[in-house]
C-alpha cells in the first residue's frame, strides 16, 4: 500500500525556525519516543523524507532540518561550506530541542557523510549515536562516481555552471540517477526545483559541492567509525543508482566487518522517494533487530 505524502506547500507550513551561527535554519518536529534524525541529501531538502514522516513519527521523535544552504534554510554566498559545520548545525538542532537521549540516525547521500562525521564524534564521546542506516551516499571516495553536472560544478566555471542550472537541467540530472521507473513526475520536479532555488540557491551550487573532496580528506576518519561495530549500521540502497548503487555496497562488505546491507532492485538514487514503502519495511526490521540485540553490534 503506498504511503500518503505531504505536498510541500503543506510541509513548509510545518516548518519552525532556529537560528545557526547567525543564520536562520528551518527544521521540522513530529512524534514521540526515541530521537530520530533524518538528515537529506545534495542538492535537495528535508522535503526528500515527507513519504517516510507520518510512519516514522507513530513511533519515533523525527526531527530534521533543511542545512545550510539547502530548502528554505538561508543560503550566504560569502560562506565557505563544510561536512563539519553540518555536523555542528545537526547537534545544535538537537541541544536547541533538549535532545539528551542517544540518538538514532536515517541518512541520505550528503547527508551520509554528515552521518560519517556524527558516527565519528560518538566513538570521540562528543555525540550519542543509538544506530545509523544510510541510504545511497558517497560512504567511500574511491566508489563514488560524480553526476556530469557534480563534475563541472567542481570545475573552476562551477560558479557558471550554477547560475545556469535551471529546472530543465535539474530534471535531465534526475532522469539519469532515478531508477527507470520510479522517476519523479513534473509536479515533484517543479516541488524539488522550487527547494533547490528559494533565497539564490543556484548561486552557491558550486560552494556546497566542495563536499566531495572534503569526503576525501576525511575518508580514513570516517572508514575507522564505521569499522568499530559499537554502533548498528545498515545500508539500504538502490542497486540501480550509478552514482552510489550496487558497486558501493560490495565495497562497504570489503570494508567492514559483519556489514548488514539491502538491495533494492530497479531503484535509483533516492529510494526513500523511489521507494518509500520498501524503505520503511526494512528501516523498521533493522530497529526491532537491534532493539532485541545486546550488545550493539550489527550482524548481516
Amino acid at each position: 500500500m503506498p504511503l500518503a505524502e505531504i505536498p510541500l506547500r503543506a510541509w513548509r507550513k510545518r516548518g519552525q525556525a532556529f537560528v545557526f551561527r547567525g543564520r536562520t535554519i528551518r527544521y521540522w518536529v513530529a512524534g514521540q519516543g526515541e530521537p530520530l534524525l533524518l538528515i537529506h541529501g545534495f542538492p535537495t531538502a528535508s522535503w526528500d523524507w515527507h513519504y517516510l514522516w507520518q510512519p516514522l513519527a507513530q513511533r519515533n521523535l523525527v526531527i530534521a532540518c533543511d542545512m545550510l544552504g539547502f530548502g528554505d534554510s538561508a543560503k550566504p554566498v560569502d560562506h565557505d561550506y563544510c561536512l563539519l559545520e553540518q555536523a555542528d548545525l545537526q547537534q545544535a538542532l538537537l541541544d536547541y530541542l533538549r535532545v539528551e537521549q542517544p540518538v538514532h540516525v536515517l541518512a541520505h547521500d550528503y547527508g551520509d557523510s554528515v552521518a560519517q562525521e556524527l558516527l565519528a564524534r560518538h566513538h570521540e564521546g562528543r555525540f550519542q549515536m543509538a544506530s545509523c542506516v544510510f541510504l545511497n551516499g558517497g560512504l567511500f571516495p574511491e566508489t563514488h562516481r560524480p553526476a556530469l553536472v557534480q563534475k563541472l560544478l567542481l570545475s573552476p566555471l562551477g560558479w557558471m555552471i550554477g547560475r545556469a542550472f535551471g529546472r530543465t537541467a535539474l530534471s535531465n540530472s534526475f532522469s539519469q540517477i532515478f531508477g527507470p521507473n520510479t522517476r519523479p513526475s513534473e509536479s515533484a520536479l517543479d516541488d524539488f526545483w522550487s527547494l533547490i532555488n528559494c533565497n539564490d540557491g543556484t548561486r552557491i551550487l558550486h560552494k556546497l559541492i566542495a563536499y566531495i573532496p572534503q569526503r576525501r580528506r576525511l575518508r580514513e576518519r570516517w572508514v575507522d567509525a564505521m569499522q568499530r561495530g559499537e554502533v548498528p549500521l545498515r545500508v539500504i540502497d538502490g542497486e540501480g543508482d550509478p552514482i552510489s548503487g550496487a558497486h558501493m555496497v560490495e565495497r562497504y562488505h570489503q570494508l567492514v566487518p559483519h556489514a548488514d546491507t539491502v538491495l533494492l532492485a530497479n531503484i535509483g538514487h533516492y529510494p526513500q522517494i523511489e521507494a518509500p514503502v520498501l524503505v520503511l519495511k526494512h528501516y523498521l526490521a533493522f530497529r526491532e533487530r537491534i532493539g532485541q540485540t545486546a550488545p550493539r553490534v550489527a550482524y548481516s
